[in-house]
């Protein structure tokens, strides 16, 4: 009869969680650790699994900088592996010239961001720069205009933005307030690994720390004002989602002469345990339940959501007794319209997933357009931005000032688009079929498989590339187009197909467009067929 050995922990493993333990500066993360290492040397399977997973490599520091569950060990976000990075991101800027000169450190409400924030404007400050480190927490948004407005080299937002309570992540931009992307990333990767290499204790520190509040604040509100008209007849609500966004709105709406929003109470202030959202992404089926309940109550003109560290923006509205999200294509249409009968010069832009409805309006004005890979970090590097938009929720109206997705200012342009309309006796939807008739109808959905063998989506996308679909809908497939990530495809009827991985989940992503908002099912149909899935 044989018997099944305990598993045990390596003696390799059990000296790297001993040495991580003598240079963790957080008393709770050290706790843990220790109270896991000594159950998962009596042998505890759970302890045992936990550990392994806590160091089962170091976190990629990638093009959106580092996210993760808060936890001991490398491949949680924790105060050594925050402390490694932001001494290798100082690093890197060192060698690029940057020698010195102003780092912008901004943090949301999500736990441990305000210490996240302190160690790193200490290390910035080490390594000879000067940090203006937020006094609060504030909206992402807030921290990329800070950048520009400061001249400062480099900015870091310490934030997991919509991800769930247990995580946080850290986020980084260059001097031009624009994200990172490749090769930078990689480049800073290596610094990081380089630094890895010696005790955290061993990074220098300074004070050369300023802190910055109110006065940036009123800096954002001044500029995002401009891009409103103020107009008191509206009635909105608005939800931060346990987030940052409500102190700075509410600052911005004073200034840009729109009436105060009706705010969903349990959702204004900041709590980094999201209570009343199983997910607190105002995409998600039922994130605004509770201000579409508010609207009703108050027969408001329009819902606007922001995401917790209010990059992103959601709006609803009433329709037939009902109420009715828009999706990021339609807000974009909305806002480019906005934005060009204003005035607006240069290129409008927005990801290849997105509709193509952006590009017609900006032929539409006499504008340039360009078509991204998808990812914000490329939106914000078009030449000339004027607008850009992707179709999860990300809205940059004033790339000038934010080069980046910027859920404060669109929720106030919405606001003051939303009382526009009602001024004119329409609607954000009425004004939607104004701009179908103008330059054509354009109506999107999202199809996504998701599943728990990852080898299903490789052969799915190998039979997108070998063996295409030869209709949809009924009408005949007319032409492929292939691009990096996946494929396009396009019908007789004008439909649109783009289908590829999703590049954090284990999903296949497809978006559907059609001029006629009845054939989106169908497509679906033809698309579950297709696949099997």
């Amino acid at each position: 009869m044989t018997t099944t050995r305990p598993e045990r922990l390596s003696p390799e493993l059990v000296a790297e969680v001993q040495s991580w333990l003598d240079q963790d500066p957080d008393e709770a993360t050290r706790t843990e650790l220790s109270d896991l290492l000594v159950r998962a040397q009596s042998g505890e399977a759970e302890a045992i699994a936990a550990v392994k997973s806590a160091f089962a490599g170091p976190l990629t520091f990638g093009t959106a900088g580092l996210r993760a569950a808060l936890g001991p060990g490398p491949s949680r976000m924790n105060r050594v592996v925050v402390q490694r990075a932001a001494a290798g991101f100082a690093s890197w800027l060192r060698s690029h010239s940057s020698r010195g000169g102003t780092v912008v450190i901004g943090f949301d409400a999500r736990h441990n961001s305000d210490v996240f924030a302190r160690d790193t404007a200490e290390i910035m400050a080490g390594a000879g720069f000067h940090a203006l480190l937020a006094d609060s927490p504030i909206p992402t948004p807030v921290t990329a205009f800070a950048i520009k407005h400061y001249g400062a080299v480099a900015g870091i937002m310490v934030t997991a933005s919509h991800n769930p309570p247990a995580d946080n992540g850290y986020k980084v931009y260059l001097g031009d307030g624009s994200q990172i992307v490749p090769p930078t990333d990689a480049e800073i990767a290596h610094e990081i690994e380089v630094v890895s290499e010696e005790p955290v204790g061993a990074i220098a520190r300074g004070d050369d720390i300023e802190f910055i509040g109110d006065e940036l604040i009123d800096a954002y509100v001044c500029r995002a004002a401009k891009l409103t008209t103020a107009n008191p007849d509206v009635t909105w609500v608005y939800t931060a989602m346990h987030g940052v966004g409500t102190r700075v709105v509410r600052r911005l709406v004073e200034k840009a002469g729109l009436p105060e929003f009706i705010g969903v109470t349990e959702q204004l202030n900041p709590d980094p345990d999201f209570p009343t959202v199983a997910f607190p992404n105002p995409e998600e089926p039922g994130a605004i339940d509770l201000a579409i309940a508010q609207a009703r109550k108050h027969d408001a003109d329009v819902v606007i959501a922001s995401d917790p560290d209010a990059d992103r923006c959601a709006a609803a509205v009433p329709t037939d007794g009902t109420w009715r999200q828009l999706s990021g294509d339609e807000t974009g249409a909305l806002l480019g319209d906005y934005l060009a009968r204003r005035g607006a010069t240069g290129n409008f832009a927005n990801s290849l997933v997105s509709s193509r409805l952006l590009g017609r309006i900006a032929a539409h004005y006499g504008l340039g357009h360009e078509e991204t890979l998808t990812g914000f970090k490329w939106i914000a590097r078009t030449p000339e931005l004027a607008f850009g938009y992707e179709e999860a929720i990300g809205f940059c109206p004033d790339p000038n000032a934010v080069r980046d997705k910027d859920g404060i200012s669109t929720s106030v342009v919405l606001a003051s688009l939303a009382a526009e309309c009602k001024a004119a006796g329409s609607s954000l939807l009425g004004l939607l079929d104004d701009i179908y008739a103008t330059v054509g109808a354009l109506h999107t959905q999202p199809l996504t498989f998701r599943v728990e063998d990852l080898s299903l989506i490789t052969q799915a996308m190998d039979k997108v590339s070998t063996t295409p679909p030869t209709e949809l809908a009924g009408s005949p497939v007319s032409k492929v187009e292939k691009f990096a990530q996946g494929s396009k495809f396009f019908t007789d009827n004008d439909d649109r197909v783009i289908v590829r991985p999703s590049g954090t989940e284990p999903k296949l992503k497809c978006y559907l467009e059609s001029p006629d908002a009845g054939r989106l099912d169908a497509i679906a149909a033809d698309l579950r067929d297709y696949f099997g899935l």
